[in-house]
């Protein structure tokens, strides 16, 4: 084997250990858990709406937006339950590029793993702390979701992750919401059977353990768009595409039938100022048939404090380093409309 092992990094009751929260922060945590927990399984009717940096790239500016955020929140949580997205590590297509703050905790230099699984335990914990927020990660390594499992109240596995046997197994185990998304290819049958095999009870070895776990009944889908055999984005947001996936639901026996709608990616062709007009489109559907209302649980939106996107050391503060995000002014009215229309 041609690996060349650098460091042994630390066990997650370790890292938890050195950096715990405290009391009052973990019931906080458990509170939002099931509230969000209750819109999933349709006990709360508020919009869920997972919202947030394509990339959590420097803590600065991520706790600046979510400061902003949960003025707004206190605004609208009669309506709406706001998850933040604080996505701290990129699936990258050709496996290079900046893979984001658990690999790199300044953009700018060299990846270093260790500190960058401080860095972010550390910016989820601040997050907790100082807002109220427990946020959304995706689980690109699932061996890694250990070291934040008490601080994320959503998990969300990727376009590129969802075939994969071990993403599916640890989702199974997850005591929070695991968003399953279409694949890239957009074959809506292999999002079903990841929720399946999430919501089953597995066996397998995690992290040299051989578990056992409950199933995760509040494992769902994540209808994200798709690419084509030329590389072009088709969506599958429209009325039609959610009446075919309640169909498969109706079909499939799974529990807690949901999907959240990402507004984004090849839902908007990676054009973000679409995903405005597709969040309307999508609640639009929603007011003419109960049965997707009931269906359509929230939406993700790409967010952050300036509008598009710019290259890593491009110096514009707040803005994405991956890809573009709509503005804070932007975010709010939209934020503000959503709430009338839900």
């Amino acid at each position: 084997m041609q690996m060349e092992f650098i460091r042994k990094m630390p066990q997650p009751h370790e890292l938890i250990h050195e950096y715990p929260i405290t009391e009052p922060i973990r019931q906080l945590k458990q509170q939002r858990d099931q509230e969000i927990a209750d819109i999933i399984t349709g006990k709360d009717d508020r919009l869920l709406l997972i919202i947030g940096p394509c990339s959590a790239d420097r803590e600065d500016a991520v706790l600046d937006y979510m400061g902003r955020l949960a003025d707004l929140f206190r605004q609208v949580k009669d309506r709406l339950m706001i998850v933040p997205r604080v996505y701290t590590n990129k699936p990258r297509t050709k496996g290079v590029g900046y893979k984001g703050m658990l690999h790199q905790p300044d953009p700018e230099k060299g990846e270093d793993l260790l500190a960058g699984i401080i860095a972010i335990r550390e910016m989820h914990t601040r997050i907790l702390r100082e807002t109220g927020f427990s946020c959304a990660d995706e689980m690109l390594y699932p061996s890694n979701y250990s070291y934040l499992s008490d601080l994320l109240s959503y998990v969300a596995v990727g376009a590129r992750s969802v075939e994969n046997q071990e993403h599916r197994l640890v989702a199974s185990g997850l005591g929070v919401p695991a968003g399953m998304k279409n694949p890239s290819a957009g074959d809506v049958s292999v999002m079903m059977n990841s929720i399946a095999a999430a919501q089953s009870p597995q066996e397998f070895i995690f992290r040299s353990w051989e578990v056992h776990t409950p199933g995760n009944p509040l494992a769902h889908a994540i209808l994200r768009g798709f690419v084509d055999n030329f590389g072009r984005s088709h969506p599958n947001y429209h009325y039609e595409n959610l009446n075919e996936l309640l169909d498969l639901y109706r079909q499939s026996g799974l529990q807690n039938p949901a999907v959240i709608v990402d507004a984004n990616h090849n839902n908007s062709g990676k054009k973000y100022l679409e995903q405005i007009r597709i969040c309307k489109d999508v609640m639009h559907s929603r007011a003419l048939s109960d049965d997707i209302r009931h269906l359509v649980k929230g939406l993700m939106v790409e967010s952050y404090l300036e509008d598009g996107c710019q290259k890593v050391g491009g110096g514009v503060y707040g803005q994405s380093i991956t890809d573009p995000c709509l503005g804070w002014e932007k975010t709010r009215d939209l934020i503000l409309r959503l709430a009338e229309l839900a």
